[in-house]
């Protein structure tokens, strides 16, 4: 599949040579510092703040990258790391600290958090060598460019993924980035945009994702659907074979991109994954919409979008294309506000905007390009007031014999003790917000949770929303800890989520009633 993609490479690499031998020069617009705020489910969870009202320090190689992130006083300490130049293998060597855990050959943000990644003077360039989040949270990587990072072949990095992110991964805004690659995996090259392995609440905006077999998945394997809650929103695809993205399971919204040139397939929506395919623009392309290469099926609901020269393959065995008659199969409900610019003038409007060293400018949802201005992160200001009765609910505590997970965890703390009826142990996320999750395996009604908070952090929690953790639909908000009630939901999974505290909080117990 991706030979053809390789040949179709020849051309653009003749044309650049040809600049080179006549002295012609390629000029970058001069590159932006950080700006604008994090869209999309990136927004949910807490939020995507990034390194915001930490420490800015230059880096020009990897190795500073590095540094920088082993010299904070802790791996939560936020810091925004301006990067300019060329980054590469031979620049790019492993740091030791106690706030970090690097390798050589890769950026490698471990078991870190609070830190943003920004190109700016004459722009950045991740050259063959790829950028790898793990354990990691509340990241911010803008206006760079990855390209041609390989998982064969000489020199690897990354798995061969420009960005990938795995392990427990939580708040991820990817904004105005360049990736791409010179073909598909028999050359060597792999994703530019992977997540996988309990992923969640992603954005990728602005960003060109071209020339490569795989644009992107959600989810390695039909058994891994831990991830989800992911944006996709005014991007370029071009010249992709498939993967554009590869949803397994989970939720991902997609809209105003601009697709052109994929070979294959594209967005792919399989084993249970459910994806709101609105206002996208179609063009030059084959099976951009279904479920391919498994009979496991995926759902979509689709509105608003421009098919312009799609061709369609016969449905049957392991091959669903969603057209030539495009037709929703399920509904998914976005929680958070977003406008979405007419499908018409999304060429236009992501050909000015989409990219590293473009000026990150961004859409007004009236398909005019601006530049846009920072916004304040505001804190947890009139929240909703939380129940005046402070008498718990009674009844089966359905916490007990649950499964329990969330976006971090400090050392020595532990998702299970929020269920274990013992108020001596606790839960604290790794920073001052964060959130916790009371999961079962199948539908269980939920109309009351009662938060208790360990001895010694009483009233250290401030504000809080409580979510459906499979929809990410806020269920009610509030502040302080204590008695919450709420109409009755059916649901797999009950999120708690601090978005403000005083201290640190520590959670002793995440109760959970009927009514």
């Amino acid at each position: 599949m991706e030979r053809p993609l390789a040949r179709r490479l020849q051309a653009a690499v003749a044309a650049l040579a040809l600049a080179a031998a006549t002295g012609a020069v390629l000029a970058a617009p001069e590159a932006a510092a950080a700006t604008g705020s994090a869209t999309g489910y990136a927004t949910q969870n807490g939020g995507t703040t990034g390194g915001a009202g930490g420490q800015t320090v230059r880096a020009t190689t990897g190795t500073q990258i590095h540094e920088a992130l082993c010299g904070r006083a802790d791996s939560d300490t936020p810091i925004v790391i301006e990067v300019e130049g060329t980054i590469n293998h031979g620049n790019t060597t492993k740091v030791s600290g106690s706030s970090c855990n690097t390798a050589a050959g890769v950026i490698e943000l471990k078991q870190i958090s609070n830190v943003t990644i920004v190109g700016v003077g004459s722009g950045a360039v991740f050259d063959q060598l790829g950028i790898h989040l793990r354990e990691a949270g509340n990241i911010i990587i803008q206006n760079v460019t990855v390209r041609n990072v390989k998982k064969s072949g000489s020199p690897t990095s990354n798995g061969g993924d420009a960005i990938g992110m795995e392990s427990g991964v939580r708040n991820v805004w990817v904004d105005h980035t360049t990736l791409e690659a010179s073909g598909g995996e028999s050359e060597g090259y792999d994703g530019l945009f992977d997540m996988k392995a309990d992923t969640q609440y992603v954005t990728l905006s602005y960003s060109i994702l071209r020339n490569s077999g795989r644009g992107g998945l959600v989810g390695s394997s039909e058994s891994d659907r831990s991830n989800g809650f992911v944006t996709y929103h005014h991007n370029l695809y071009e010249n992709i074979d498939s993967r554009a993205p590869l949803l397994r399971g989970g939720i991902a919204h997609i809209y105003n991109n601009h697709y052109v040139k994929l070979n294959e397939s594209g967005i792919n929506s399989r084993a249970g994954a459910r994806a709101k395919v609105e206002n996208n623009y179609f063009e030059d392309s084959k099976d951009v919409l279904g479920t391919f290469y498994t009979d496991e099926a995926g759902y979509w609901q689709v509105s608003g979008n421009t098919l312009d020269n799609v061709t369609w393959s016969d449905p049957g065995g392991t091959t669903n294309p969603a057209g030539p008659d495009m037709k929703s199969t399920t509904t998914v409900d976005i929680p958070y506000a977003y406008r979405a610019d007419s499908a018409g003038c999304v060429p236009d409007v992501v050909g000015r905007t989409a990219g590293a060293d473009k000026g990150l400018k961004v859409s007004d949802g009236n398909c005019t390009p601006q530049t846009p201005t920072p916004t304040p992160t505001p804190g947890p200001t009139d929240p909703t007031p939380g129940p005046t009765d402070p008498t718990p609910p009674t009844g089966t505590n359905l916490s007990i014999g649950a499964g329990s997970d969330g976006s971090s965890k400090a050392a020595g703390t532990s998702y299970g003790a929020l269920r274990d009826g013992d108020p001596s142990t606790y839960w604290s996320p790794a920073g001052p917000t964060g959130s916790a999750s009371i999961k079962w395996a199948s539908a269980t009604s939920v109309s009351a949770v009662v938060i208790r908070e360990a001895a010694g952090s009483t009233g250290a929690v401030k504000g809080w929303r409580l979510l459906d953790g499979d929809t990410g639909t806020v269920l009610t908000t509030g502040e302080g800890a204590g008695a919450i009630s709420f109409p009755r939901t059916s649901l797999r999974k009950i999120t708690f989520e601090i978005t403000g505290s005083t201290g640190t909080p520590r959670i002793a117990e995440f109760e959970t009633y009927a009514g």
